[in-house]
């Protein structure tokens, strides 16, 4: 894994200009852990076949936010509008598996004669190497290991026969189309490179942004509300440059 950071580099001093000084870029390895078959059958996803429709998993939704985040490096309000549904989306169905991980804990913590007891954990779990090029990603395979807990803590209270209420279980059984449903989410965007300016211009790319994506919201458009974590827009460097460029 590489990471870089958009930050400006340190003032370099002139010991720090001698040859084979140079830093190299940072690197490290990030790993997920599954421990059952329902998150095992989320990190692929599955191919559409006989009748039944794909499931896009964590390898294909990050390869998808890969357009998002190089469209918004040109510009691309749809692509800032999309990265934000994903932003939001991952958020709100971890706090909803958090939610239920919690009721399911205290289940687990309630007196019952002398019987104790440890969360299932697979005899030989999946570990997989991740090896993203944006945060987004990296949230979503956090949402997928929460995803995995729960369901070891489902098949615990299930094995020990421990009841639950019919609204939590109804909860866990549906947790993994809320999973599914935000690694669909980039599905829904169509890369047109198009800009504000072409929005703001109502050209013909611009129209048919609409026409496949919907109406922008204005203030995404006026960059009043953004993803919390984006790449730098190199238009609006180069059009910084342009202007101070005239002004000289």
């Amino acid at each position: 894994m590489s990471m870089s950071s958009g930050a400006e580099q340190p003032h370099q001093t002139k010991d720090s200009q001698l040859p084979g000084t140079e830093l190299g870029a940072l690197q490290g390895d990030v790993w997920l852990t599954i421990q059952t078959y329902q998150a095992q059958g989320l990190i692929r996803g599955r191919r559409a076949a006989d009748g039944k429709p794909a499931i896009i998993g964590l390898i294909g939704f990050a390869d998808r936010l890969k357009s998002l985040w190089h469209a918004i490096r040109f510009d691309d309000p749809y692509a800032d509008w999309w990265l934000l549904k994903v932003e939001e989306g991952i958020a709100d169905i971890r706090a909803q598996l958090g939610g239920l991980q919690q009721r399911m804990a205290a289940l687990m913590a309630t007196p019952s004669s002398s019987l104790e007891f440890v969360v299932a954990q697979s005899s030989r779990p999946q570990r997989v190497s991740l090896q993203f090029a944006n945060p987004y990603a990296f949230r979503a395979a956090q949402l997928l290991g929460e995803y995995d807990q729960l369901m070891c803590a489902d098949r615990t209270l299930r094995h020990l026969g421990i009841e639950m209420p019919t609204d939590l279980v109804e909860q866990v059984a549906g947790s993994g189309r809320w999973v599914r449903r935000i690694f669909a989410l980039p599905l829904g965007y169509h890369c047109l490179d198009i800009c504000r300016q072409d929005i703001r211009q109502q050209t013909p790319m611009a129209i048919r942004a609409r026409e496949r994506m919907g109406d922008l919201p204005d203030d995404i458009l006026r960059g009043e509300r953004l993803p919390a974590l984006r790449p730098v827009v190199y238009r609006q460097i180069e059009g910084s440059a342009r202007q101070a460029g005239d002004g000289a």
